[in-house]
């Protein structure tokens, strides 16, 4: 719209020009003409500074009453014969010039719209503490300044100008705004009182041009990243680029690949960017949220605003909290290895014994076989018959071995940190298997019964892989199991029943008991802070962990319910991507059925 009345100002100039002085009526005309650039292109100054300072969206409304007295301008102008009010005498010369009383009404109109827009953006410029808005600024007002002087030297009469020098006073505004729009990016893109807002939420920002042209960022920028890097306004991003950050992937070659990624998907782009900051002599690391947001203007991508918020304090409370947790994981893990020792001197006596009872019988049928060497009466036979008794007791040897590698493999799984996981492909099977091994003297003792139950056609446990550490559901579900056996009631089942089956997102894995179930107080927190219904035999730690367990190693949850017959219902939920099933059996709708 400035543009617009600058150039209808211009013509009219230029007819004033090449038409014959003698004409006065036609000089009227292109006289009157003229003043739609004088009469409006003040108040479009005050618009531009409105627009520039509080952004377009948010431009106040009640401002447009400014549009009147321009209104009223032309109106006088263009019926001055009939009222004079304008001009009492009008001529091409200054001297002989005669204003009426209404020019003077718009003159200092004029200046007091120059003067306010000024004010605004220099104000703006100053609140910023941003270089580029105050050359902006500078610039701007000088545009502005330069008409108010010739109109005053105009009216005053200390200089002999032309009625031309004031519409020709603004050829300098045009030069100084053209210069701030095209060399410094004025209007470029809207702040939307940017700097004020983006100092509250962010820790950093940077403003680029769609083509990578800085337009500003603030001083923490400067401090964390910009100085390091040699950024500077109305340089290029690109060219801050050295060949460590292509190689390191350093917030430079993020930035740029990140504004390219958002230039394509037409969407935001969020990454995470380790920063090293030297503190005196001493470098630190710091951790930044980087928010990349595409300027789109009239659907159209005009810039980037990169937004950086830091996170190291919140980093560093994670890893407390992560640290914390691995604690309290390791603390349950060895609160139930501490249950496990005494049922584990029970469970290696038992091979133990047999490995000695057998290596007993092989020596006496090596005594036998030694001594009947020469005996005429010992015959072929008599030998084979010895070695195979030695097979036997050899293999009975090696069960026992085996038995016991699969205790000591098993307590070793659990004994392991919580840091190493190893995660792999394993069965349920397994899992059911060092179970039943880790806990034979815990449910012996208890007179329990571990029964297994897969509730889905054609599937044995076998076929069941679970992706994750096979120690840390073997933990999980040791901590349901022995509970369940702890709440076991004298007169009702003693059956554990594990039962396995799918909702069609999940894996079911229930650990369901009939014992003395769990009061609605404790019930209600169990998920959520460290209780136990043990009284001093519990430390409120098993279901607690176990919870955040199957949280953060496998995506699932726990769930718990009542056991209608009494007792508890557990559920373990693994989301099926994390579980491939092979269906290499056929049994119909049978369910199956196995003890230990």
């Amino acid at each position: 719209m400035v543009g617009a009345v600058m150039i209808i100002w211009f013509i009219a100039i230029i007819l004033l020009k090449f038409t014959d002085p003698t004409d006065i009526a036609m000089l009227r005309r292109w006289e009157a003409l003229s003043y739609f650039g004088a009469a409006f292109a003040p108040v479009f100054s005050v618009y531009v500074a409105l627009a520039f300072t509080a952004g377009v969206d948010k431009f106040p409304k009640q401002y447009l009453f400014l549009i009147i007295v321009p209104v009223i301008t032309n109106i006088m102008v263009w019926t001055n014969p009939l009222h004079h009010l304008f001009y009492r005498h009008f001529s091409l010369s200054i001297e002989d010039i005669e204003f009426g009383p209404f020019f003077y009404v718009h003159a200092v109109y004029v200046v007091i719209c120059l003067v306010v827009s000024t004010i605004i953006i220099i104000n703006f410029a100053i609140n910023s503490r941003n270089t580029l808005y105050f050359k902006q600024a500078i610039l701007f007002s000088v545009g502005n300044i330069i008409p108010i002087v010739v109109n005053f030297m105009a009216i005053s009469g200390l200089f002999n100008l032309s009625i031309a020098a004031t519409p020709l006073a603004f050829a300098g505004t045009i030069i100084c705004h053209g210069l701030a729009i095209y060399w410094l990016h004025f209007l470029d893109i809207k702040p939307i009182a940017m700097i004020q807002v983006l100092n509250q939420i962010t820790d950093c920002y940077l403003i680029t041009g769609a083509d990578g042209l800085i337009i500003g960022y603030n001083e923490p920028f400067m401090d964390v990243i910009g100085r390091q890097h040699g950024i500077r306004e109305n340089s290029r991003l690109k060219d801050c680029l050295k060949d460590e950050d292509v190689e390191y992937k350093t917030v430079i070659y993020n930035l740029l690949t990140s504004m390219e990624s958002c230039r394509v998907t037409n969407s935001s782009i969020s990454f995470e960017q380790a920063i090293n900051q030297q503190d005196n002599e001493t470098w630190r690391k710091l951790y930044y949220i980087v928010e990349i947001n595409p300027l789109i203007i009239d659907e159209i991508i005009s810039g980037f605003i990169a937004i950086f918020k830091d996170v190291s304090k919140l980093r560093e409370s994670m890893q407390r909290l992560q640290d914390s947790q691995v604690r309290l994981m390791e603390q349950e893990r060895l609160a139930s290895l501490g249950q496990m020792v005494g049922g584990l001197a029970h469970n290696l006596k038992t091979p133990i014994m047999s490995i000695a009872g057998s290596s007993a019988a092989m020596n006496n049928l090596v005594e036998e076989a030694s001594i009947s060497i020469g005996d005429a009466d010992v015959t072929a036979e008599d030998y084979q018959e010895i070695y195979d008794e030695m097979r036997g007791w050899l293999q009975k040897i090696r069960d026992a071995c085996s038995y016991m590698s699969d205790i000591i493999t098993a307590v070793k799984g659990q004994a392991g940190n919580m840091d190493s996981s190893e995660y792999v492909d394993f069965s349920l099977e397994d899992t059911l298997k060092r179970v039943s091994l880790l806990l034979r003297h815990e449910l012996q003792g208890g007179r329990c019964k571990l029964v297994k139950e897969i509730l889905i056609p054609g599937v044995t446990a076998r076929d069941i892989l679970i992706h994750g550490d096979i120690n840390n559901l073997v933990q999980v579900v040791n901590n349901l199991v022995s509970n369940a056996v702890f709440a076991q009631l004298p007169d009702r089942k003693h059956e554990i029943l594990f039962s396995v089956t799918m909702d069609g997102e999940n894996l079911l894995i229930a650990v369901k008991d009939w014992g003395t179930g769990i009061k609605p107080e404790i019930k209600n927190k169990l998920f959520r802070q460290m209780i136990t219904s043990k009284g001093n035999k519990g430390t409120g730690l098993g279901v607690y962990i176990s919870n955040a367990v199957i949280r953060g190693k496998f995506g699932g949850d726990i769930l718990m319910e009542d056991n209608p017959e009494g007792g508890s219902i557990f559920t373990i939920r693994i989301p099926l991507e994390n579980v491939k099933v092979k269906q290499t059996h056929s049994f119909g709708d049978s369910e199956m059925h196995d003890e230990f």
